[in-house]
Formats: structure tokens, sequence, C-alpha cells
């Protein structure tokens, strides 16, 4: 197992101008981090190629992995030419990710405001043959491509297992984020149980989780049952942590696993508390 950061985590630095991607790297690299992951919130690869290079030379000067790329797709609700639209602009990406030099990309798949199971099976055969085709192209270049339990309407550990099955390529996983089943109110442990064995990338995550009932104010949000989620520094949340990576140990998944902070505090402070957290655990499991 190799313990990186996601860039997402500093994204609050970055957005407000306090750290440059650059620097973001660094940072990981220097709180003891083995790999990180590229998330291109605020800036654009494709148009920039250039920072390729800038993340290709921090990453070997700071020396540490570039993990996964990490991207956004919708190709729910869309005709046949914007379809054709966002499939060939998602391999751009993957040329973007062969360039970065790393093996594993992970993009999403749907966005949808009709989240029932109905919708879900309608949009079900579409979305395959989306992933289908950018996993193809990606074969070559030796990448996996991955769905990420992320975005309410791919989110149930079965729907997730649904669109890898029907894809049935053995270049596209799953990126399984422990914490995002809790924003459809799925147990972590038990979502984690059913994914693991698909898993490419899995990224540790953590919220505070409250009834439906209570109002807690500013910074939360509600899950697709009407609960109340806040992202929690990674160990302070309410999802048994150390319980759920004994089940991702258990498993024999032995691959990258990312730290993701979204939390309230200070994003470098969040980050490195949680990234300490879990290093600990994991070597205690």
């Amino acid at each position: 197992m190799k313990l990186g950061i996601s860039m997402y985590s500093l994204y609050q630095a970055l957005s407000a101008g306090e750290m440059s991607i650059a620097e973001i790297i660094d940072y990981i690299a220097s709180i003891g981090a083995e790999h990180v992951e590229i998330v291109p919130l605020g800036f654009n690869l494709v148009d920039n190629p250039e920072l390729i290079e800038v993340i290709k030379n921090q990453a070997k000067e700071s020396r540490i992995e570039i993990s996964n790329y990490a991207v956004g797709a919708n190709f729910s609700g869309l005709n046949d030419e914007q379809f054709e639209q966002e499939v060939a602009r998602l391999k751009r990406e993957v040329d973007v990710a062969a360039a970065l030099g790393v093996r594993k990309m992970r993009h999403d798949v749907a966005s949808s405001g009709d989240l029932s199971i109905v919708n879900f099976l309608k949009e079900l055969p579409r979305l395959a043959k989306a992933c289908q085709e950018i996993a193809d192209y990606a074969l070559p270049f030796g990448i996996t491509t991955s769905v990420e339990n992320h975005g309410f309407f791919i989110q149930h550990s079965d729907r997730v297992k649904s669109l890898v099955n029907l894809v049935d390529r053995p270049n596209f996983r799953t990126t399984l984020d422990i914490g995002n089943f809790l924003c459809v109110d799925e147990s972590p442990a038990a979502a984690v149980a059913n994914n693991i064995s698909m898993a490419s990338m899995v990224h540790v995550k953590d919220f505070y989780y409250r009834s439906s009932k209570d109002n807690p104010g500013e910074g939360w949000f509600n899950s697709s049952n009407g609960n109340w989620l806040r992202g929690a520094i990674v160990g302070h949340g309410d999802i048994d942590i150390p319980y759920v990576l004994r089940k991702v140990k258990e498993s024999g998944y032995d691959d990258y696993i990312s730290i993701e902070f979204e939390g309230m505090e200070d994003c470098r402070k969040g980050t490195r508390i949680g990234f300490e957290f879990v290093k600990r655990v994991w070597n205690e499991l």
C-alpha cells in the first residue's frame, strides 16, 4: 500500500491564491505522502498543457509519485451529438493522463436531478457505452479508468457495481471513496465490503453525520434522504475509520490510498492530521 493525498484536499488554499500547484505538490511530499493525485480544479491541463511539465517536474523534485488523474464528466441526459462530444473530450483527458505518466484515471459518469432507480436503469446502458469507449481508448496507454461513488446518481455501492460489471473491461474499475457512501445514507463498512474487490483506488474521507430532524446550520449539506453531512478531518468525524480500513486491509487491497479533506478547518492542517491518523491506524491493523 502507498499512502498519499489528493490535491483536492488543498483546493481551499489553491482557490484563495495561497498556494500554487507546485507548492501543493511539495507540501504533500513534505508531510510524508508517497503519492499525489492530480485533480484539475481551478486549472485545465487540456487547455494549458504547459502545466503538465510543471506538475511532473515538481513531483520529481519533491520525490513523490503521481498516482491518479481525476476529472469530471457527465453522459446523462445528452443528445447523440452532445454524447459524442463528451466522449471525445474525455479522450483528450486520457491523453493528459498519459502525458502525466499515470496509470490510473478517474472520471465522473453522470449527474441527474432524477436519482430514482428507474432512471438509473434507463440510463445505465448508455453510461456503460461511454465508459467502454473511454476505457478502450485508455488501454493502449496502460491506463485503468474508473468511476467514483460520487455525485448522488451513481453513489450507492450496488449502482457502482452494476456499472462496472456492465462495462466489463479489465481496465475499468472503481475509485472507492469510503466516506461518500454516507451521501446516499449507505453504511460505509457494508458498502466498502461490497465494492473493494473492484477498486483501483481508495479514498479516505470523513464526515460528521446528523439526522434529518436536526438543522445544524452553515457548512452542512443534505444526503439524498435529507440527513445532514459536513466534511471532517479524517479520524474526527462519525465514520469508524479504523474499522473500515480493516475491511480494506483484510480484502488484500495493496495499491494507492489517498486522503481527501473537505472540512471547514485550514486545509493544510486538516490534511496533515488526517494523513497522520490514517498512516498510524493502517500500521497498527
